[in-house]
This record gives structure tokens, C-alpha cells and sequence, in this order.
């Protein structure tokens, strides 16, 4: 008989699709979840090979315990002082969601995502910058921008699409861009940040510059082949670059196991590129920034990219757009063992006796009247469908430096 002929005794073929643990109606338990007890991960000198760290692409380095306190050798890195500032990033943050959310549901915009439950991620991240080094960002690292001098009324005034939009309507509303704040033009084609931000790592170190980049793309996306190929390039020519995924658990409505596949972890992947790479607690401040500051000290001095895995969960939906209680329990977000980024630093702050629930409340409100206060003025600009906007002659400007003609002839033929 032919080897190659079917028979009887042949099963037929079949495929294996991951499932979430829990779908709506279940009841989340994450007891069984590994959560590494704070403080038990090492912190390596920056010039180490990935080979020697590979547990720390398996684990999750945590600097908080139980009790508020900061353990290990990954903390003590920055002062009180400078944990209050990031607290109120990411009171900031939550608050200006939280108004352009409401603003989306009134019709003032037509889009919104928010980084709800995910806010210590960027805004640690940024304190470990310096002035000069780029961001490319998704469209949930809003805390970029909102922990920097950037201000809150233009970032609103895009949202808008308004008269004062400093892309003039252009562009996809939260598609936000500056250069002088280190923060790349968003791109909607998810996984390009990756190839994006090697390549302007290579092209600082070519020009014997002293600026790194910083990509930043979801759990999901590590399925594009852009993720690899950024990989490949980051690994081979040891570009200056740190390379974040953010594991917030879900993608669009699919949960992360559909990107990860059968790899253990997101961070592990790097290791095949021979990448140092690292897990984090990502509702942890502490332990976001220390990890940050490590990784980019590394890129700045010559050492090459590192891959850091942020471990977080999605509590909001994907967008405004996105219904999750279509594909996961309600409840899910409350059993998530890593808990709530800004309870975590302002019970710190309270163990160490340097803020109090008062403070908080005071903070809280305080911020709150701030980012009313500059909807207020960006409303004053217009919204999508209410006040003025851009005229249509700017959809000609800033596309070249010098306009060619068939440009100025189709800017005729539209009367503007």
C-alpha cells in the first residue's frame, strides 16, 4: 500500500483555538494566577546578556507589597516628592478620560480610548526619559503626554477636531503628535510604533546622538510581523531602543492567549533574539519606573534594546466603540489580582506618612476643576458637530515644504 494514501484508521486533522478562562456569566477567579511576592526579583547591571536574566522574562518584578511597602532591590528610586507627582499623573489622567469619555457620549467627538486601570505604565515610563527621546506611542499612552508640559486644552482641541487643532482635523481624534514632547504621531496600523521606533533608534546612533527611542505596542499587535521584524533589527545592530508590550489581557474582544500562543510569556519572545527581556507588575509606579530607568540607562549607554512586558488589565472597554460585556464578566476587572494603579501609590504614600485619604480627596478635586476647566476652553474652540473648525484650504498645507502644482490646481478647482 502507498504511504501516501488515506486510510481507514487516519484521523481527520483538526485545530487547536484558545478560549478565555472566564466569559460572560462566569464567575472570574484569578486565585491560581502566579503573583511573584515583592521584592524577590533581582535587578542585574545593565550590561548584562539575556541569557543570564531569562528568569525575569517568566516572572513579574514587583516592588509593592501587601502593605504599601516598597521591598527590594528595585526600590528606592525615587523620593516622596517625586511619588506624589506621579500619583497625580494618573489622577490626571483618569480625570481627563473620564471628561473625554463624557464628552464622546454627548456627541462632541465622535472616538475615545481610555487608559482606565493602566495609568501608571506611561506615566512612570516618561520620568525615566530625558528631554530629546521619542516616544512612539499606541493611542492608550495618553500619560505620555499628561505627565509632561504638554497642554491639556490642545490635547482636547484635537479630540475636538476644532478651530484650534493643532493637526487641523486631519487626523484621527486621540491620534495626538509632538515632537518637542517626545511623542511620535500615533498611528493607527498597530505594530509599526515597533519598526518605527528601531529604525529612529538606529538612525540617532548613526548620527552619534545621545537620544534613545521608546516603542510601545499591545499584547495583540505581538502578532503582527512588524513586532518580529523590529526584533530582528533591534537584536542585530543593538539599537537604542526599549521595546514595551502591554499586556492589559484583551485585545479588541479576543483575551491575549490568541496573540501568545503557545510562548509562556510576551516578554519571553525576545529571548529568541537574543534580547534582554523583562516582566513587570504594571499597576506597580515603583516597579514600572525602576524597570524603565534600568532599560533605559542600558539603551543610552551602548547596551543594546530591552523588551519589557507590562502586566496590566484593560478596565475600560477598547474604545467607545467596544461593548466587553459581550466577551468577558462584568465582574473581571474587580478580581484582577494586581489591583487598582492609583490605590496601590496612594496607599504607599499613606504607609509612609507623607499624604493621607484627605490629601487624596483634596488632589482628586482638585484636578478634577482643573480638567473641566480646560474643557471648558477647548470648547470654546468648537467640537465635531458645534463651532467652528479648520477651514477645508488647510487640508493643503503642511503636505509639502514647497506646494507643486497639481496641488495649488486642485486647491483652485476647490474654490479655497
Amino acid at each position: 500500500m502507498s504511504p501516501d494514501k488515506p486510510t481507514s484508521d487516519d484521523q481527520a486533522l483538526s485545530l487547536y483555538v484558545p478560549e478565555p478562562e472566564f466569559r460572560p456569566g462566569d464567575t472570574p477567579d484569578f486565585s491560581d494566577v502566579p503573583i511573584p511576592k515583592a521584592g524577590a526579583a533581582p535587578r542585574p547591571e545593565i550590561d548584562v546578556e539575556a541569557g543570564d536574566i531569562r528568569d525575569l522574562a517568566y516572572t513579574i518584578i514587583r516592588v509593592l507589597n501587601r502593605d504599601g511597602k516598597a521591598v527590594g532591590p528595585w526600590a528606592d528610586l525615587l523620593s516622596d516628592d517625586q511619588l506624589k507627582v506621579g500619583l497625580e499623573d494618573m489622577l490626571r489622567v483618569r480625570a481627563f478620560d473620564a471628561r473625554m469619555l463624557m464628552a464622546q457620549r454627548q456627541g462632541k467627538t465622535s472616538f475615545y480610548m481610555q487608559a482606565l486601570g493602566e495609568e501608571a505604565i506611561a506615566c512612570a515610563f516618561q520620568k525615566a526619559l530625558r528631554p530629546g527621546d521619542m516616544n512612539f506611542p499606541t493611542y492608550r499612552q495618553q500619560g505620555l503626554l499628561l505627565s509632561t508640559d504638554y497642554p491639556v486644552v490642545d490635547m482636547m482641541n484635537q479630540i475636538y477636531s476644532n478651530a484650534a487643532d493643532p493637526l487641523k482635523g486631519r487626523q484621527l481624534p486621540i491620534m495626538y503628535t509632538s515632537k518637542e514632547n517626545g511623542f511620535f504621531t500615533i498611528s493607527g496600523n498597530l505594530a509599526t510604533q515597533f519598526i518605527q521606533g528601531v529604525g529612529w533608534a538606529m538612525a540617532s546612533a548613526i548620527k552619534g546622538d545621545t537620544k534613545i527611542a521608546a516603542s510601545w505596542i499591545g499584547d495583540g499587535s505581538t502578532a503582527e510581523s512588524d513586532f518580529h521584524s523590529a526584533l530582528v533589527f533591534a537584536s542585530t545592530y543593538r539599537a537604542p531602543v526599549v521595546l514595551n508590550i502591554v499586556n492589559n489581557q484583551w485585545a479588541i474582544s479576543t483575551f491575549q492567549g490568541i496573540a501568545r500562543g503557545k510562548a509562556a510569556t510576551f516578554a519571553s519572545r525576545g529571548l529568541g533574539f537574543g534580547i534582554p527581556a523583562l516582566r513587570v507588575d504594571g499597576n506597580d509606579y515603583l516597579a514600572v519606573y525602576a524597570v524603565s530607568k534600568w532599560a533605559v540607562e542600558r539603551a543610552r549607554a551602548g547596551h543594546g534594546p530591552t523588551l519589557i512586558e507590562h502586566v496590566t488589565y484593560r478596565v475600560g472597554g477598547h474604545s467607545t466603540s467596544d461593548d466587553p460585556s459581550a466577551y468577558r464578566p462584568k465582574e473581571e476587572s474587580n478580581a484582577w489580582p494586581l489591583g487598582d494603579p492609583i490605590e496601590r501609590l496612594k496607599n504607599h504614600l499613606i504607609a509612609n506618612g507623607v499624604w493621607s485619604p484627605a490629601q487624596h480627596v483634596q488632589a482628586r478635586e482638585r484636578i478634577e476643576i482643573e480638567i473641566a476647566e480646560a474643557q471648558k476652553l477647548a470648547e470654546k474652540n468648537g467640537t465635531l458637530h458645534d463651532g467652528p473648525h479648520s477651514t477645508p484650504a488647510s487640508m493643503f498645507d503642511d503636505v509639502y515644504k514647497d506646494m507643486p502644482l497639481h496641488l495649488r490646481r486642485q486647491r483652485q478647482e476647490a474654490g479655497v
